[in-house]
């Protein structure tokens, strides 16, 4: 990843002058362990997954942490929960110092477990995930992004040229952001460097974790839960399938959501007049897995592939929620909407700007028909704009309330 450098690097070296302990959370391969080297040159490094380094803290936490007090990255930290106790009475010594050390994980539920019983209020979080396009393409954020900085409104929609174009989005979108297959360009390696992982994650890291789940049903579950991606999940009809009951359905979700494999969306209910559909929808977070796992291999089988306006819609949401991640922008969340009517949205931000509706398109045009359900939720929630995303040439608005913006600004 030499020469790469992260949207979240500014964001975490202001976490590391807030907060004594930094997490550093994300699926595996994305580049946790690289940030949080570059964030800290020389400080000590542990890799808990190695038995010595596992060994060299176990053995006798308040004798490491006598000698270490301060400048440590910690390596999977979910593999010694007992670690977090230790962390917290070592932190407490001298609370006002702040940046002493860094901690990464790719199990979320175990970590923020951990953290929230122990370390509330002494720990700065942050999600990485796979590369943006901008990352690899080496250009700076999008300034799109800074309109999430104050609320929103039309005024601040930004123009120019388009930063990326269609075409260098393309390579990111079919081939995914996982930095080590991505930057190494050879289509042998990439084939084999994402089957490896898949059996990794199963065969190690799941199999770590939950030791009593059945690997081969999980492997099966995950098959079938890619071809599901973009939609409302039927957890019956999916533990039919595998022939597993609902609870296991249940835990095998929170599981992939959780080794952030999966991003699960709730959905947006606040309207107390329509009837609204209130399960959750979800989709594979890495499109270079999605079409792995559903073995699409070139972008001319992407183009003829039924699944290729749910990719596009799962890539253009990530792009969005990795560079809304990399902001300083706080307590916001991501949501769908949908009616049993039919109307639907595909992504709504709401956070300290405002609400925020995106609807996301393949083609390169949109028609008016198109944004009915956009147009009544601008005007039933009284909102200043509304946004479509898609494969355009330049930011145009369509009505009074919606802009159309080219994928390369996101």
């Amino acid at each position: 990843m030499s020469g790469i450098k992260r949207n979240l690097e500014y964001k975490a070296r202001k976490m590391l002058g807030m907060f004594p302990v930094v997490a550093i959370l994300g699926a595996r391969q994305v580049g946790k362990t690289t940030l949080a080297k570059k964030l800290s040159s020389n400080w000590k490094y542990i890799d808990l997954e190695d038995p010595d380094d596992f060994d060299l803290i176990s053995r006798n936490p308040k004798l490491f942490f006598k000698h270490y007090p301060k400048n440590v990255i910690i390596d999977e930290a979910q593999t010694y929960p007992e670690l977090f106790q230790i962390l917290r009475s070592v932190v407490d010594r001298d609370r006002s110092n702040k940046g002493r050390f860094i901690i990464t994980g790719s199990s979320s539920p175990e970590l923020l477990s951990h953290i929230s019983e122990t370390l509330a209020g002494r720990i700065g979080l942050i999600e990485l995930g796979t590369l943006k396009a901008n990352e690899y393409y080496r250009k700076p954020l999008s300034p799109f992004y800074e309109l999430f900085s104050e609320k929103l409104s039309p005024k601040r929609i930004i123009s120019g040229p388009t930063p990326l174009t269609v075409t260098e989005l393309e390579k990111l979108w079919l081939k995914g952001g996982y930095p080590e297959p991505l930057l190494e360009g050879d289509p042998l390696f990439y084939s084999q460097w994402m089957e490896n992982y898949r059996n990794t994650y199963i065969n190690r890291d799941i199999a770590r974790l939950f030791p009593r789940l059945n690997k081969i049903a999980y492997q099966r579950f995950l098959t079938i839960l890619s071809k599901l991606s973009g939609t409302i999940i039927n957890k019956r009809d999916l533990a039919r399938s595998i022939e597993v009951n609902e609870g296991t359905i249940r835990e095998y979700i929170n599981i992939a959501e959780g080794t952030f494999l999966w991003r699960s969306l709730p959905s947006f209910d606040r309207n107390v007049v329509k009837s609204i559909i209130k399960m959750p929808k979800g989709y594979i977070r890495d499109t270079g897995l999605l079409h792995y796992l559903t073995r699409i291999g070139s972008f001319e089988e992407l183009l003829e592939d039924p699944l290729i306006g749910i990719s596009f819609e799962a890539f253009v949401m990530e792009e969005l929620l990795k560079g809304l991640e990399a902001t300083l922008v706080t307590n916001w969340n991501a949501y769908y909407y949908r009616t049993r009517n039919g109307a639907e949205i595909d992504l709504l931000l709401d956070g300290p700007f405002g609400l925020l509706p995106i609807e996301i398109k393949y083609g390169t045009s949109v028609k008016l028909k198109q944004l009915t359900a956009l147009s009544q939720f601008i005007e039933e929630h009284k909102l200043p704009l509304g946004i479509v995303i898609n494969q355009s040439d330049s930011i145009e608005w369509v009505t009074s309330k919606i802009v159309q913006i080219p994928v390369g600004w996101i």
